[in-house]
């Protein structure tokens, strides 16, 4: 018994690595592609005309996109999304788009809904306080005057007060269409278990979004690349 108990341990020890190690190579991989779902909405949203105005997205420090959030439930809603947000490099956000941090929305509603659909979401944040929030803690999406829908397309009032005032602009697309799905009660925060998969360490969000050094992982490719495309140049 105590040869089998022993010879046990022994394959124990040596199957437990094997199985971290493919755990985090799991993790790895859901997480390059949630970078590469995000690349992909926020190109496929910026590519249609009369979506997300030009002058709010130029004035926008950081953009956080949660690809395929999920809003389900009978008597009772809720959502949850993941997705990644990035932001202008250089003091006062003003630089080109830096490498992003993973984001987490979770929260939920009351309301009489039936069934689940799945939607996308792209939030601006048009200030240095909304994005110095949100980095460091939850932030509240709803909460009070500081969150509101962003108007769409080219003759949407984006100089009413409501935007002005707004630190978080939120837009929402369904079934290919904008749809003003509200989130209201959720929360957005910073994902650091999912920053140490991609990155390969731990990293705050703080230090990937304002060191200026953190290279940009292959799998955020195209969402880097398309916010340097639509918005090159920050409009005070």
């Amino acid at each position: 018994m105590r040869k089998l108990l022993a010879f046990t341990s022994t394959i124990l020890l040596g199957v437990l690595p094997l199985l971290a190690g493919v755990a985090r190579a799991t993790d790895q991989t859901k997480d390059d592609e949630r970078l590469r779902n995000s690349g992909t909405v926020l190109k496929e949203i910026l590519d249609v005309p009369d979506s997300i105005p030009q002058d709010l997205l130029d004035k926008a420090d950081c953009v956080v996109v949660f690809p395929s959030v999920l809003k389900a439930a009978f008597i009772v809603g809720g959502s949850y999304g993941r997705g990644a947000m990035s932001c202008r490099k250089g003091e006062s956000f003003t630089g080109p788009w830096g490498a992003p941090t993973m984001m987490a929305l979770e929260g939920g509603s009351f309301g009489f809904q039936i069934g689940g659909e799945a939607t996308d979401f792209v939030l601006l944040v048009m200030n240095e306080r909304g994005a110095s929030g949100i980095l460091a803690s939850k932030v509240k999406l709803g909460a009070d005057a500081s969150v509101a829908a962003g108007p769409v397309g080219r003759d949407a009032s984006a100089e009413s007060d409501a935007t002005l005032r707004a630190e978080i602009l939120s837009y929402s697309r369904a079934r290919g269409l904008f749809a003003g799905v509200s989130l209201e009660g959720s929360t957005i925060r910073p994902d650091n278990g999912d920053n140490r998969h991609v990155y390969g360490r731990e990293i705050s969000a703080k230090d990937i979004v304002l060191s200026g050094t953190v290279a940009v992982p292959p799998a955020a490719g195209q969402l880097i690349s398309t916010l340097d495309a639509k918005t090159p140049r920050h409009r005070p």
